[in-house]
């Protein structure tokens, strides 16, 4: 078996092609549930476990295979994104193997992200294998590798100062307006959105001094609560031309699958207020806002991408622990490949050892059917004189295949041992 990982991320790939290669909650449940389905059907591709990581910035499956082969998982974007693979196979990149297990404890540990150390992609990595395991995807390679990308997420943000003064793309985007109008004291601020980046952003904005936010959402029930807490006004996307008509900064992270702001309205609001500026700084992808509204005199227009280079004055004390991180993610590489080789070699110790059992068995039934005058008490004896024999002849070879599959010789290893004892060959062997 192989673990892969195919990806492309904001490295490589610009948002107008991740946005259409984003899945949303719910696609992404029915493309996990279809290939749970497709798995106990016989996938055709030799796929055998699957996990998605869908975020703003990157895509990446990650798949455990009988073949190091990617055109299974490129025609499986594909046929769940409707996009042809064409149009993305020049941004992907690929991994195997220690490759790929090292990458995901990366980006978990934040040091793949736009911004450095950033804290959401520890929960996005978390809600990846909640998911898939949900939807039937993993299986025991792939649920230990999340697990292990979780935890040393965990231990490079309690070890070291890499998510010190966080920062996120919400609170890049107020820095953004921030220095788009210099005081945010009189400026009217819309929120269009009412989730974490939303709330983060409305954060972020107050300890700004923005006195003047309004929160837009699609139900006002979403909206209320957030507005409450920051003291801000709640409406409903019914009434988005009026924020927008009253608006200096209008910052966007909805969950939306498509334009939400178009140019048509903004061009209405402008006209409304043709001398004051407006700014958009668009942090959701899929986007909220048509690019095409920065093309409107008076408008500014950001996306996430353009935020990679706001970075706040931060950044050099967090790339300071970089190499304390790497370590870390070095330390917990080498234990789950160390965990890998163990699962190569245990299927063949345990059926070494049923077999020998087996044996033993069937010589004590004979040996009783000679010697039907021993009591319970003898008989018993005898089972436990012949388990012990069993154990202590199998004790010192099943201790030198755990050592040789740690030492990377599982496959060679298992494979004489299944030769030499006649072993069948489990189902789902990882060697």
């Amino acid at each position: 078996m192989q673990i892969l990982c195919l990806g492309l991320s904001y490295h490589t790939a610009p948002v107008d092609l991740r946005e259409r290669l984003h899945y949303s909650p719910r696609s992404l449940q029915a493309a996990l549930a279809r290939f749970g389905c497709g798995r106990h059907d016989g996938h055709p591709d030799d796929l055998v476990e699957l996990a998605i990581l869908s975020t703003c910035n990157r895509l990446e499956l990650y798949a455990v295979s009988h073949a190091a082969q990617f055109e299974g998982l490129i025609e499986f974007i594909s046929e769940t994104t409707d996009v042809p693979s064409a149009a993305f196979t020049p941004h992907l990149y690929q991994y195997q193997a220690a490759e790929a297990v090292q990458h995901l404890l990366r980006v978990a540990a934040g040091l793949d992200s736009m911004i450095l150390g950033e804290p959401q992609i520890l929960g996005q990595v978390t809600d990846a294998y909640e998911v898939a395991r949900g939807q039937g995807a993993t299986g025991p390679v792939l649920s230990a590798l999340l697990r292990s990308a979780i935890h040393s997420g965990k231990r490079a943000r309690t070890e070291t100062a890499i998510a010190r003064n966080p920062v996120s793309a919400s609170s890049i985007a107020a820095q953004l307006a921030t220095e788009a109008v210099g005081d945010l004291t009189a400026s009217q601020v819309v929120i269009v959105g009412a989730g974490e980046m939303a709330e983060l952003a409305v954060e972020a904005l107050r300890h700004r001094d923005a006195q003047h936010i309004t929160v837009v959402n699609r139900t006002l029930d979403r909206a209320a609560p957030l507005a409450e807490r920051w003291n801000a006004t709640a409406l409903t996307f019914e009434q988005l031309f009026d924020a927008l008509a009253q608006a200096d900064i209008v910052i966007t992270s909805t969950g939306a699958p498509h334009i939400v702001v178009k140019p048509e309205l903004v061009q209405a609001a402008i006209a409304t207020r043709p001398e004051r500026p407006l700014i958009f700084v668009d942090i959701a992808v899929p986007r909220d806002v048509d690019p095409l509204v920065g093309q409107i005199p008076n408008v500014q227009y950001y996306n996430i991408d353009d935020l990679a280079l706001r970075l706040n004055g931060s950044l050099a004390e967090r790339q300071q622990e970089v190499p304390q991180v790497e370590a870390i993610v070095a330390e917990e590489t080498l234990n789950f490949i160390a965990y890998l080789h163990n699962l190569d070699i245990l299927p063949v110790i345990s059926d070494l050892r049923a077999k020998a059992d087996a044996i033993r068995r069937a010589e004590i039934e004979k040996t009783f059917r000679h010697l039907a005058h021993l009591d319970e008490a003898d008989r018993k004896r005898i089972e436990v004189l012949t388990e012990s024999l069993v154990n202590k002849l199998l004790h010192d070879p099943t201790l030198r295949l755990k050592a040789e599959a740690g030492n990377g010789h599982a496959a060679e290893y298992a494979a004489a041992v299944r030769h030499l004892f006649g072993l069948s060959h489990s189902s789902y062997d990882y060697p």
